[in-house]
């Protein structure tokens, strides 16, 4: 008499459903965009409810303290669809920068999980979905030196409003500044080709695009690992000559790297926004040094003074650190002088917290939370004031702005935005004139300013 062993169970997905989280920055979002685009190649359709989803993915962030948590109850509150009471799942993804940095903590506190993939590993996803399917995976964990960045090749499922995008240019990093991990999780820098992101940008736009924001975690370095043509000033040209894209906007572009080309380039293009996001996280010299950046605050103001100076009405956006490892009162008040010297448009504060594997976390000299919070307030009330009175340069204006659809509050006012102001993070421009004139997502109209907010512009069309 024979045993017969039976095979084992298979994780096969019959209606190959999807639902995708996709946490932190917009870099991890182009990763998301290009993950769905392989899974809708291979059959996979989005649904929109966590409880109809075969496949479950999660795309994490890690960055802060913060976004470990949010990244930590996401996985937590989508593993309960794996329930046959609550949903259908049957394969629990988790892929992203928590996955390429605590993929092994991660196997063992949350077993629920299928399979964790890191950040550069992210176009195997089908491959990998289907070994499972056959049971076939003898290890959870794809997480491997981060080497691959996504072409005009790769399929990408563009996830945002039609008319807008974000373009990735370059990935990984060369700095070492003391206070960020991501060269751990994301490897080295490198650049994809003027020629390669000119494609992409060309099928972006045969799709609608019109709004092309260029990111990356070091923009100022891109193409210093390719030849000499490849290079930001020749990729804005290349950029302004793709047919149906009116705006090009600038992220993540280090001041100590900031080229008198790049800043003619933004002066006198009709494309390239007069828009730039640049990161300077502190003006005192004692706290720069320490967060190992390569620039001193009387540079940094010299770099904003230029800018404003050859580019009339610029927009600028940058970050803070607040509450860095050694920041003195004396120290943040030179911060807090030089935020008000430097009056940027929009501004993003980051309380310093504490992240394993990075130099500042050895530091001594931690400064107490209570101070960080009470310095973090200063910042921002300080900062409100200044974005109120830099948006009333707006009124009275006749400007451009691109729609958005219905406010999210009322369907009696339209929203939109301006050159100046990025999607998702900074304000918005309220119609709450039409003017008679019918207008669609994705239009650029004019529209005249009549009131200004903290952060926002209220206007009504001229035409």
């Amino acid at each position: 008499m024979t045993t017969q062993i039976d095979a084992p169970e298979t994780k096969k997905f019959l209606d190959k459903t999807v639902y995708f989280s996709s946490l932190g920055c917009s870099k991890n979002l182009v990763d998301s965009q290009v993950m769905l685009g392989y899974m809708g190649l291979d059959g996979f359709s989005i649904v929109q409810e966590a409880y109809d989803a075969e496949v479950i993915v999660v795309n994490t962030c890690s960055f802060i303290e913060a976004s470990k948590k949010e990244s930590i109850d996401t996985i937590l509150e989508l593993a309960d669809f794996k329930n046959e009471d609550v949903g259908r799942c049957k394969a629990l993804v988790v892929s992203g920068c928590m996955a390429q940095r605590y993929s092994d903590e991660l196997e063992r506190s949350i077993p629920e999980v299928d399979m964790f993939i890191g950040t550069g590993e992210y176009n195997k996803i089908v491959p990998l979905l289907r070994a499972l399917e056959d049971n076939k995976l003898e290890k959870k964990s794809f997480v491997e030196i981060p080497k691959f960045i996504h072409t005009e090749f790769d399929p990408r499922l563009n996830t945002s409003p039609f008319y807008t995008a974000w373009l990735k240019i370059s990935e990984g990093c060369n700095r070492n500044c003391t206070f960020c991990i991501i060269p751990k999780l994301r490897g080295r820098l490198r650049s994809r080709s003027v020629e390669s992101l000119v494609k992409e940008a060309e099928q972006l736009a045969a799709n609608g695009v019109r709004e092309l924001n260029l990111i990356s975690q070091d923009l100022s370095d891109y193409g210093v690992d390719l030849d000499e043509n490849n290079n930001l000033f020749n990729l804005l040209g290349g950029l302004e000559s793709v047919e149906g894209v009116d705006w090009v906007r600038l992220f993540y572009f280090y001041p100590d790297e900031l080229t008198d080309e790049v800043i003619e380039k933004m002066a006198t293009s009709a494309k390239v926004c007069k828009y730039l996001d640049m990161p300077v996280q502190h003006f005192a010299d004692n706290v720069l040094k320490r967060m190992n950046r390569k620039i001193t605050g009387a540079k940094i103001h010299e770099r904003i003074a230029k800018l404003r100076e050859r580019i009339p009405g610029i927009v600028i956006r940058t970050s803070i650190i607040v509450g860095f490892p050694g920041e003195t009162e004396e120290d943040f008040q030179e911060l807090l002088e030089g935020v008000k010297t430097a009056r940027f448009n929009h501004l993003g504060i980051f309380r310093y917290s504490d992240e394993e594997g990075t130099p500042a976390f050895k530091l001594k000299e931690k400064v107490p939370q209570e101070v960080i919070e009470d310095r973090f307030d200063e910042l921002y009330e300080t900062q409100r004031e200044i974005a109120r009175e830099l948006n009333q340069e707006f009124l009275g204006k006749t400007i451009e702005v691109l729609i958005e659809g219905e406010h999210p509050e009322t369907e009696l006012l339209i929203q939109g935005r301006h050159f100046g102001q990025a999607p998702d993070i900074d304000g918005n421009v309220i119609i709450n004139d039409l003017n008679g004139i019918e207008v669609e997502q994705g239009d650029l109209v004019k529209v005249e300013i009549t009131e200004v907010l903290d952060y926002d512009l209220v206007g009504r069309i001229v035409y």
